[in-house]
């Protein structure tokens, strides 16, 4: 038996393309989810995933309706594939009840491994480089040296307030205190 899972977004987004996909693909029963893919509370795919009994195939529209991330989809499929159970994603033609389809997964899953590998070597180089010419990231500070020294020699003074010295200085109370603790 075909048992069909569909999950959008946001509730702006419909989920009429994907249950039409899975209807024409012979699903009996679809289950669905309008939830984040980050989102570990998928009331619907965890229904579907009791529903399912040893010899049905659980079908999808595409991969990334059914994984969070690369990994979280070859732990889900390798659970599927322990109870028996198999996989079929629509878009990507992938059904791991073929010899095929189990061998188009893997190399699917090696190649996105590799990939998040090449973004991660590039991000961490382009880090590298930014740090080599003396540029950091984050977010700036609030205050230079000199306005810090500024803020700590007015709060000392005692005769502004706190609120007047975080009004000339143009920042927060948060950031007045955090700045004068130093």
């Amino acid at each position: 038996m075909l048992i069909g899972y569909a999950r959008v977004s946001t509730a702006d987004q419909t989920l009429a393309l994907q249950q039409d996909a899975l209807t024409k693909g012979g699903c009996s029963k679809i289950f669905t989810d309008t939830a984040s893919g980050a989102t570990t509370e998928r009331p619907g795919l965890t229904e579907a995933l009791s529903y399912v009994r040893t010899g049905d195939t659980l079908v999808v529209w595409r991969l990334d309706r059914l994984g969070r991330s690369l990994k979280d989809l070859i732990e889900r499929i390798t659970q599927l594939q322990a109870k028996n159970i198999g996989f079929k994603s629509l878009t990507e033609n992938i059904d791991t009840t073929t010899s095929g389809g189990k061998l188009i997964f893997h190399i699917f899953g090696a190649l996105a491994e590799f990939e998040r590998e090449l973004i991660r070597e590039r991000t961490q180089a382009g880090l590298s480089a930014a740090r080599a010419r003396g540029r950091t990231g984050g977010r700036p500070k609030a205050l230079s040296e000199k306005r810090a020294a500024m803020a700590r020699q007015l709060y000392q003074d005692k005769s502004y307030s706190i609120g007047e010295i975080c009004k000339t200085l143009n920042i927060s109370r948060a950031t007045l205190y955090r700045y004068i603790k130093t």
